[in-house]
């Protein structure tokens, strides 16, 4: 006699691709809250592509409020990657703190010599040779890409990828290789023509401000009609 297991798995989800008007929808509602309520933050206001790197390494599991003093001082000191390059590296490590997480300004400094050396103290704009440089990986490719040059490039951060799965897949395991794969094959597919650098922010910013991790500001979210989690309350459970 076959016994019948104690439990199953339950089956994975289907992964598909949002429909055409889902896409557009999403895209009009998203630019508009960002033209109401998108953050004025000063990497917002240069195209530096090295200004831009700063940023994204120092807002790697760093609070937006704790980057911007310590932005504006390493740029300070370190105004180009010539400067980076050339400084004395105990410099460059004192200048970080308090941040934490000191691989970091290593891999800056890291970058910014490789780019003088290879590249005349430029960072490149193709993605092959940004993904190169150790220290560099998909995602910050995409913002150097996305928010320097104005390439239509996609991005998934933390922030990203909570929202995209929270309203266009809304079941199964979020940190999958899977599904991680898929959120970055929506976020592809989501990116507009044009306005792609205000399309990105708008994405993350609505992942800082409303589609938090805890306690979802559900009620004001402008995408809620269309969130599959909202609509089948696994957002509460999750938050």
């Amino acid at each position: 006699m076959t016994k019948t297991p104690r439990s199953r798995r339950a089956a994975a989800p289907t992964l598909e691709m949002p429909a055409p008007p889902n896409r557009r929808r999403f895209r009009t509602r998203l630019l508009t809250w960002y033209g109401r309520h998108g953050r004025d933050l000063p990497w917002r206001t240069t195209d530096d592509p090295y200004h831009i790197l700063v940023s994204e390494i120092m807002l790697q599991q760093t609070q937006v409020d704790r980057v911007l003093p310590k932005y504006h001082e390493w740029l300070g000191k370190f105004p180009s990657l010539h400067a980076l390059a050339s400084a004395d590296e105990t410099h460059v490590a004192d200048t970080w703190r308090p941040l934490g997480y000191n691989i970091r300004p290593r891999r800056l400094q890291a970058i910014a010599r490789e780019a003088v050396e290879k590249y005349d103290g430029r960072l490149p704009d193709d993605e092959a040779t940004l993904l190169s440089f150790k220290g560099i990986g998909q995602y910050t490719a995409g913002a150097i890409r996305s928010f320097a040059f104005r390439q239509r490039a996609a991005i998934l951060d933390t922030n990203v990828a909570r929202v995209l799965f929270r309203i266009f897949v809304g079941s199964g395991d979020p940190k999958s290789h899977a599904m991680k794969k898929h959120l970055w094959a929506v976020s592809e597919v989501m990116m507009p023509q044009k306005q792609v650098f205000d399309f990105n922010q708008a994405l993350m910013d609505f992942g800082a401000m409303v589609c938090v991790a805890r306690n979802p500001k559900c009620l004001a979210c402008p995408m809620s009609k269309d969130c599959l989690s909202f609509q089948t309350g696994a957002i509460h459970a999750r938050s």
